[in-house]
């Protein structure tokens, strides 16, 4: 199947009059492949991915959570985290949601970290990307949830909920939450649209009966992956416009020389370089599979992955609406060294 996509890009690129060779045709080939490998796995793995979230509310959620282990539930925090791939910014209604229904802090912050920083796309697309792999998916994956789940623990052991920000919109949540829940025949899923200015939800809920439950799932879990690559699709296509021309027009050279294996500060100048950016997994995946091809070190690429969807400014500053500066200061503190430390023992353990 990518033998194929290779093919047909560099096919398209050829009949276009480019060659495959020149800093234009490769560019123009690379963008085209990875336009439909991109827009594949971002329509399939949100298709897999709202199966689940179909079946999750807030108080579903605390429902099961009672009774439960501290650890089992940062566990099912974290799990969470990863089918819901939201930014920092989409999380925050969630995140109120949960603080409203009475689960933990400490849950609700593995949720916080585990969201952005875990993407299931971002996951198959490392498994498909040369000098990555299956094992780089795993780490990621792997790293994103311990960091969440320690996250969360820690949160709770040195009681840090005394620093969340009480909002008036604690109770506005909370009010709204039970007012569109969808109790037993019915599916709710609340997708933010233009959260970046507005932070308004759309609660679409499906109702399934008995007979076409399976039928009404499968309709909502295609709506939802079409509507959020509606909502996401010119921000994948500039992520991939840049993949492309840093590909094409940049010389491995450059990028051994600032974030290779031979600068011992590459990882920290990863981590520092993804805190301006504000971008979702699905428009800096272009850019950090480049990377990867490039040479870059799967440890240094992953912390810039991992910067820029966890901890960028533009962020930072929608998370002061729930959390107070001090909190925040520790939320950002422990993101950004548990970045580096990782970035430099996956650089130390896999070459």
């Amino acid at each position: 199947m990518l033998g194929f996509v290779n093919r047909f890009a560099d096919f398209v690129t050829v009949k276009a009059g480019l060659d495959l060779t020149s800093k234009a045709g490769s560019s123009v080939s690379f963008f085209i492949e990875d336009t439909i490998k991109i827009f594949v796995l971002i329509y399939v793995m949100l298709f897999v991915v709202s199966l689940f979230r179909a079946q999750l509310s807030p108080d579903k959620i605390k429902s099961y959570l009672s009774g439960k282990s501290a650890w089992i539930g940062y566990i099912l925090a974290a799990f969470l985290g990863v089918i819901t791939p939201f930014c920092s910014c989409s999380s925050i209604p969630l995140f109120i949601a949960f603080i409203a229904a009475g689960i933990p802090f400490g849950m609700t912050m593995t949720f916080l970290i585990s969201s952005p920083l875990i993407s299931e796309i971002a996951a198959a697309l490392l498994i498909i990307t040369p000098n990555a792999g299956l094992i780089a998916a795993g780490a990621y994956i792997l790293i994103g949830a311990v960091i969440s789940i320690l996250g969360g623990y820690m949160c709770d052991r040195y009681s840090l909920e005394r620093l969340r920000t009480r909002h008036p919109f604690d109770e506005e949540a909370n009010a709204h939450c039970h007012e569109h829940s969808c109790h037993h025949e019915h599916h709710c899923d609340c997708h933010n649209h233009n959260h970046e200015e507005e932070h308004n939800e759309e609660c679409h809920c499906h109702h399934h009966n008995n007979d076409n439950k399976e039928t009404s799932l499968v309709k909502y879990a295609h709506n939802y992956a079409n509507a959020t690559i509606k909502d996401i699709w010119i921000w994948v296509l500039i992520g991939l416009a840049v993949g492309a021309v840093m590909h094409g027009y940049i010389p491995t050279e450059a990028y051994a020389k600032y974030l290779g294996a031979g600068n011992p500060f590459a990882v920290v100048i990863a981590a520092f370089a993804g805190i301006p950016i504000y971008a979702n997994h699905d428009s800096v995946l272009p850019i950090i599979q480049v990377l990867l091809i490039k040479g870059v070190p799967l440890g240094t690429t992953l912390v810039m992955l991992m910067s820029i969807t966890a901890i960028s400014l533009p962020e930072m500053i929608m998370l002061h609406k729930v959390l107070s500066w001090k909190m925040l200061s520790i939320f950002v503190g422990y993101l950004f060294i548990s970045f580096i430390i990782v970035g430099y023992l996956l650089n130390g353990i896999i070459h």
